[in-house]
């Protein structure tokens, strides 16, 4: 009995026609105000062009006892790293710029690993 008026309900649904739709259009223009005169404001005259990015530089270095050194130092250029590091009182025996991004995208940034299993140990009885 069920089925049956699924049934027909669902041929009345898939067999009536659609209502018709009126095919006017509307465009709600959105309300903007842009006001130009922060352009001439003494804030906008000073501010100062940003040209330069930096860019992350891994290093090797040894200081004046001896010891090795390596690390990340972020500037302009790899001339400009060398420079920070000989400031800091280091001498530089390897630099290079460190790539973005990874190798895999696929991977993931970090792996669930599961607890390490604890077998019980087990008595034996002896007979």
């Amino acid at each position: 009995m069920f089925l049956l008026f699924l049934a027909f309900i669902s041929l009345v649904v898939l067999l009536s026609k659609p209502q018709p739709v009126s095919p006017t259009l509307v465009f709600n223009k959105p309300k903007i105000n842009l006001d130009f005169s922060i352009l001439d404001s003494e804030q906008f005259a000073k501010l100062e062009s940003f040209t330069k990015l930096e860019t992350q530089f891994a290093y090797e270095a040894v200081d004046d006892k001896g010891k090795i050194l390596s690390g990340l130092i972020s500037a302009v250029s790899q001339d400009e790293a060398k420079k920070l590091l000989e400031n800091m009182r280091l001498v530089v025996t390897t630099i290079k710029e460190v790539e973005i991004g990874r190798v895999n995208p696929f991977t993931p940034y970090f792996q669930v690993e599961p607890p390490p299993v604890v077998v019980p140990p087990t008595t034996t009885t002896r007979r």
